[in-house]
């Protein structure tokens, strides 16, 4: 059945607690060849002195952090190590590590800000776009720098306007609301309206100064009024200017696609008289007759 396990006694756990604070904790067999402690744990092995151990870490009377063995290493700087006297093993508190605020979140912040702005103002550049295109009338395109230097020359614009004027261009070449003409020495791409949409965009009137007034508040009021109705106007025309753009490129599609019906119509016709002729050449080839073609 195996050696009963024997109770520890008070000169045994002298000798454990003398022993880790010699040697340290989980150095066990260091502490039963040392001949200081070797008569009093002469009856215990590794794993009594192990067990024993934990069982004193997780008394009342001893402060410890659960059945770790290991010594404590000091890795960081300002962090002291485990202070393990004859009765009682303390561990101090590792500090809070610090919180570094990262600057790629602010950064990404502000993107998201700027892109759900742009968004918003999209048909608005779009008609900036249109109203320098309509302008400059170049036939072999407008590059960027041009439509930046015109459109910058009579609007207020962002910062970061050179960058959404790109993005906003590649997308409209994209839904083919712009033909863009690329040149390889030097790389560069053009842009201009397609051919067949001969509407013009009316110019856009630039953003008129608020005249500042000390009057009373009523008509602050009224001045204030009459600015916000104003850029919904503006606001207005260059939607409405982009949308009748829309509507005349959707339209010069709709006439491709009934010329290329009516083609198709043409060669059915000619296609049913070419197999009521088959027919007939074959009705007269089975009843052994010949037939004369024109």
């Amino acid at each position: 059945m195996g050696n009963q396990k024997l109770k520890w006694t008070a000169e045994e756990e002298e000798a454990l607690l003398a022993g880790i604070k010699k040697h340290g904790p989980g150095k066990w067999k260091n502490i039963l060849r040392d001949p200081e402690f070797s008569d009093q744990l002469i009856n215990r092995s590794n794993i009594d002195l192990k067990d024993k151990w934990r069982n004193l870490s997780v008394a009342p009377g001893i402060q410890f952090t659960k059945d770790k063995t290991r010594p404590v290493k000091v890795k960081e700087e300002g962090v002291t190590p485990a202070v393990v006297g004859p009765d009682v093993i303390t561990v101090p508190p590792s500090p809070a590590p610090s919180l570094r605020r990262s600057a790629s979140s602010e950064f990404t912040v502000d993107d998201s800000c700027n892109a759900v702005a742009d968004t918003k103002n999209a048909p608005r550049y779009d008609g900036m776009i249109f109203e320098a295109l309509s302008a400059l009338a170049d036939a072999d395109g407008s590059d960027i720098s041009s439509i930046f230097t015109f459109i910058e020359s009579r609007h207020a614009v962002p910062p970061n306007f050179r960058r959404i004027l790109s993005s906003r261009l590649r997308r409209l070449a994209a839904q083919e609301k712009l033909v863009k003409v690329s040149i390889l020495k030097p790389l560069q791409n053009f842009y201009k309206i397609p051919e067949g949409s001969e509407t013009k965009i009316p110019p856009i009137p630039p953003p008129k100064p608020a005249k500042e007034t000390t009057n009373t508040k009523p008509r602050q009021s009224n001045n204030q009024a009459s600015a916000i109705s104003n850029v919904m106007i503006e606001e207005a025309a260059i939607t409405a200017a982009y949308k009748l753009v829309e509507a005349e490129n959707k339209i010069g599609v709709a006439k491709v696609a009934v010329e290329e019906l009516e083609k198709m119509n043409q060669l059915a016709d000619v296609t049913e008289h070419l197999l009521v002729l088959a027919k007939e050449m074959h009705e007269h080839c089975s009843r052994g007759e010949f037939m004369v073609l024109d």
